[in-house]
């Protein structure tokens, strides 16, 4: 049976269901989503309550980071969905004109897992960009058997979503690319 979520983009108002997501065993609080954002004023500080902050003062000032699912309520899901050019440290060479949107990053709590939330979440992080006029959803999944890089999801999600590949960043992370 697949869970079904529903999905807020993370704002000043519910920033709270984010931290609840983070702040439990075996989320990624040591990164804060922080890891593509950061700026190299930023990576000089690396603790996880560093991040944290910059992640905060990011959703403080509206910046787009991403969306929370939620089940009955609860926080459960985590994908990073926005704006490719907020994302400082990613490498992909383009040399694009289009309005670009990337996901980077999917997290989902061990209890909900090989529910088919990953589908879901990159069905929001589709309807997330489209609302904000996206042209592109670009991603950087990576092959099942890969070693690191895998909360960017795996090649075949992606590919049943519509996403087809342009390149690679690196020696594992596959370059995806929807054109809306």
């Amino acid at each position: 049976m697949v869970m079904k979520l529903t999905f807020k983009p993370v704002t000043k108002a519910n920033h709270q269901d984010f931290e609840t997501l983070f702040g439990m065993p075996s989320a990624p609080k040591y990164c804060w989503c922080m890891a593509y954002r950061a700026t190299p004023e930023e990576v000089k500080e690396s603790k996880s309550s560093d991040r944290r902050r910059h992640m905060f003062g990011r959703i403080k000032d509206d910046v787009p980071v991403g969306l929370v699912g939620y089940v009955e309520g609860q926080p459960v899901a985590w994908v990073s969905i926005a704006p490719r050019d907020t994302y400082h440290r990613l490498h992909v060479p383009t040399t694009d004109t289009l309005n670009v949107w990337s996901l980077v990053c999917m997290y989902a709590r061990r209890e909900v897992r090989g529910q088919g939330v990953a589908h879901q979440l990159i069905k929001a992080a589709i309807a997330q960009a489209k609302k904000h006029k996206a042209d592109v959803v670009e991603a950087y999944p990576v092959d099942r058997a890969s070693p690191s890089y895998r909360f960017g999801g795996f090649v075949p999600a992606f590919e049943k979503a519509g996403f087809h590949e342009v390149g690679m960043s690196g020696t594992r992370r596959h370059v995806m690319r929807l054109d809306l």
